[in-house]
């Protein structure tokens, strides 16, 4: 594990070898960048360390929008900049990352993701805790989005910084984070796949105002304008992220629906009376929400699997927004 001190004269880490890296050949370090070894007090040019040679001996010239060699943290792009650029999800990469960033900060990580779905899973109980989560849903996500970017950017972070979103816009977290989920869910309930876009393409308008201090509308149509381009991308790194949440949650449903646990679902598939597809989607449909609202200890099971999966999916997905509007945007292709 190393530190470094950025072009910016500021202290950053402890961050992995393969961090260091990737940092050099971003174009964010270089071979006069100042580093030191955990457990030694000397700074040393990266020069110097032999580990590092082929890394700056490959490094490549960098020469996107607003980069700034020997830079490490966020470049600052406008939007327009951002827009102009072709943006690039890269799903295998982001998992790749959000994994090594989950086993080197996994005290914090999950540290923090247990507070936020503590916080989620506390209101979920009672009607009027529910209605004022809702509400105050973007201000919670913002802070635990920028607990993620921290760590991604090498930057000091603590699981209080979850409720860092009270100090960076509460007002404009707020109407970002339920007007994007309320959009969209009404969209959802109207028509289908408007609703799906809209939901996906709106994922990272909370991030964009907690990272970029944005107007909430702004940061809605910046999110939606970039996401658009890679639609598909983000929704497929949605759903391998959250994959063990979803498949569990599935399970659970169909096994409240089938085992007797809720209302009985009994189809008569007698020669004299064919399935009808359509009936039968609609009666599970409806037995399902009849099986939630028994409460079923059943359906405890998804939340705890959301709690373990929480850290994961967030670092998948703050690294994606790091390839679409934060420092590596400026690097990609």
């Amino acid at each position: 594990m190393y530190k470094i001190i950025g072009g910016d004269r500021k202290e950053y880490g402890p961050v992995t070898q393969d961090e260091l890296r990737r940092w050099i050949a971003e174009g964010r370090l270089n071979a006069q960048s100042l580093a030191r070894a955990e457990g030694t007090t000397e700074w040393l040019p990266l020069a110097a360390f032999p580990e590092f040679a082929e890394a700056l001996g490959s490094q490549s010239p960098v020469s996107g929008p607003g980069a700034s060699v020997g830079t490490v943290g966020a470049v600052a792009l406008t939007n327009e900049e951002i827009l102009a650029l072709q943006p690039q999800v890269r799903v295998g990469e982001c998992l790749s990352r959000a994994w090594e960033l989950l086993r080197t900060n996994f005290a914090l990580l999950f540290g923090a993701s247990l507070v936020y779905w503590g916080i989620a899973f506390a209101c979920s109980f009672n009607l009027i805790t529910q209605m004022i989560y809702s509400v105050c849903y973007g201000v919670f996500v913002g802070g635990l989005c920028m607990v993620f970017l921290k760590r991604l950017r090498g930057q000091p972070a603590a699981v209080a910084d979850v409720f860092s979103g009270f100090k960076l816009g509460a007002a404009q977290l707020l109407l970002a984070g339920f007007l994007s989920a309320f959009l969209g869910s009404l969209g959802l309930c109207c028509c289908l796949v408007p609703g799906i876009y809209l939901l996906v393409a709106w994922r990272f308008s909370v991030a964009l105002v907690a990272d970029r201090g944005m107007e909430f509308w702004s940061a809605m149509e910046l999110s939606r304008k970039v996401v658009t381009k890679v639609w598909f991308e983000t929704l497929g790194l949605i759903l391998l992220a959250y994959l063990p949440f979803i498949l569990v949650s599935l399970a659970v449903q169909m096994a409240i629906v089938f085992t007797g646990s809720g209302p009985a679902f009994k189809p008569d598939w007698s020669a004299s009376n064919p399935p009808d597809f359509a009936s039968m989607v609609a009666e599970i449909s409806k037995l399902i929400k009849e099986a939630s609202s028994h409460r079923s200890p059943l359906l405890l099971v998804p939340q705890f699997v959301l709690l373990l999966n929480l850290p994961f999916a967030v670092g998948a997905l703050m690294s994606a927004y790091e390839n679409l509007f934060g420092a590596r945007a400026a690097r990609t292709p």
